[in-house]
């Protein structure tokens, strides 16, 4: 199953050690993001570094360690499928826009348990939950 990972689930597995973080790097599911959300993290990365404890150089290790199990969707890509995701998602959040037009473009779900992704009814949206009950139902 191609999986696409909202930034509210990769910062949550960057924060700290936890079944996030476990599920990404363990899980034999296929994960993508689209490019745009480094420039998320980038921006909330004071955040994350104030909450997590961790110093730079420990985010950028973790980060990269993530990154190596997610693939980026090319913008490029998404963009074939922008037009589309935001008559789905404009009304709901103008910024996931760019999740749905990657999901559309990897023909995937998405992981994310902002309850915004359940306004809409295009594209599946599996919460944490749902994965842990997905992978653990194997």
């Amino acid at each position: 199953m191609n999986i696409i990972i909202d930034t509210n689930i990769l910062i949550s597995a960057l924060l700290k050690n936890s079944t996030t973080r476990r599920i990404i790097i363990e899980c034999n599911e296929r994960f993508f993001a689209p490019e745009a959300i480094l420039d998320e993290i980038d921006k909330h990365m004071n955040m994350i570094l104030r909450k997590s404890g961790m110093d730079k150089e420990t985010f950028n290790k973790i980060i990269s360690i993530l990154l190596s199990y997610i693939e980026r969707v090319p913008t490029e890509e998404i963009m074939k499928n922008i037009e589309k995701a935001r008559k789905i998602m404009e009304k709901v959040d103008p910024d996931d826009v760019i999740f749905i037009a990657a999901a559309l473009t990897k023909n995937a779900v998405i992981w994310s348990d902002d309850s915004d992704f359940q306004k809409q009814s295009e594209i599946k949206v599996l919460k944490t939950k749902d994965i842990i009950r997905m992978i653990y139902r194997r």
